[in-house]
């Protein structure tokens, strides 16, 4: 199936303008709040004092003790990636709610293999970026789609690769668009707090990188979910009503 890239941007608009995309939007700047001031700490902590000047947001903590909160904060952005692909690949209609089973199903094997699969995406996309950028697009928009086949459709880090794989064929300069447009806006995000650090503001400069980043990946989580579920539909039916059936309501309470 071809990819519909203006109905996968609207779609996912939509999705991320709900009730889950705004409980997604304040996981996600917790989860970068916390990576940032724990980062900054244990820098800070190992910086000499003179330069403890340009660090920004910090934790009122020791370098180790900062590092364990980077440890936790590294686990929790794996177990909010599951919650978010399988809140988003739900109907539009049933995102007004958010059911505890987005949490409870499955969650600790699933965060685990989002964990290793995504430092593996990483690597392999950072390596390929570093040759001559075009292998890293390609690798990118291949892997795109990664963290809704483990969050999704309980998959194993190869599954997971392999049918992101799969996925993306014919597809993967549409969504080389998407990651090329993502790597753009964070760029210019990236820009705020340089000009914040050169005014002596640093600390604004950090809450300003964490409100846009969250914002930008909002979205972008977004329009990624209405693609996945696009091309699972095309494919082979998981879209649409079966995959909401694989991460759905089922009368459990919400959270």
């Amino acid at each position: 199936m071809t990819l519909q890239l203006t109905a996968a941007i609207t779609d996912g608009s939509k999705r991320v303008l709900t009730r889950t995309g705004s409980v997604l939007f304040v996981l996600l700047l917790a989860q970068q709040a916390l990576l940032t001031t724990s980062i900054n700490t244990v820098l800070a902590a190992e910086a000499p004092a003179a330069a403890t000047d340009v660090v920004g947001l910090t934790l009122s903590v020791s370098g180790p003790v900062a590092g364990v909160v980077l440890a936790g904060a590294t686990l929790f952005s794996a177990v909010y990636f599951v919650v978010l692909s399988r809140a988003f690949a739900r109907p539009v209609p049933q995102l007004s709610s958010v059911p505890a089973e987005l949490i409870t199903r499955r969650i600790g094997r699933a965060s685990l293999t989002m964990l290793v699969g995504g430092i593996v995406v990483s690597l392999a996309v950072t390596i390929g970026f570093l040759f001559l950028f075009v292998p890293g697009l390609f690798l990118a928009a291949c892997f795109l789609f990664f963290i809704f086949a483990v969050g999704v459709e309980d998959r194993g880090v190869v599954g997971a690769l392999k049918r992101s794989w799969s996925l993306s064929r014919g597809n993967r300069l549409r969504l080389g668009v998407i990651v090329l447009a993502t790597g753009i806006g964070g760029s210019l995000v990236g820009v705020v707090p340089a000009v914040l650090q050169m005014a002596g503001v640093p600390a604004l400069g950090d809450l300003a990188t964490v409100l846009l980043n969250s914002t930008l990946f909002t979205f972008v989580y977004g329009i990624v979910a209405a693609a996945y579920l696009q091309l699972a539909d095309g494919e082979d039916g998981l879209g649409g009503t079966s995959t909401s059936t694989t991460a759905g309501t089922g009368g459990t309470p919400e959270i």
